[in-house]
């Protein structure tokens, strides 16, 4: 299975009420604030999703990690996912 194959898995298990194995919390962004992360073939993919926001799931940001120090999540990514939680929430007020 490919990678978008499996996150749009990820993704439905979501939909349904459920937790797939790839999410953890990403933390430091506020309770509801989920990544799915997946490897393949050696490289690292990562969707971001809001849970509590309404009754709605929203996908804030999906990318490849290609930082190659480290495990965390690099800082221009969650300025950009931190920017865009921000207008989301101020969009749906």
């Amino acid at each position: 299975m490919g990678t978008r194959q499996e996150m749009a898995r990820a993704l439905t298990v979501v939909a349904e009420g459920g937790h797939p194995d790839i999410a953890k919390p990403l933390t430091g962004l506020g309770s509801g604030v989920l990544e799915l992360a997946l490897k393949h073939r050696g490289d690292a993919f990562r969707v971001v999703y809001a849970l509590q926001i309404g009754d709605e799931i929203w996908v804030v940001h999906a990318f490849q990690k290609k930082s190659k120090s480290g495990i965390g999540t690099p800082k221009a990514e969650i300025d950009l996912i931190r920017d865009r939680l921000k207008r989301l929430k101020e969009a749906l007020r």
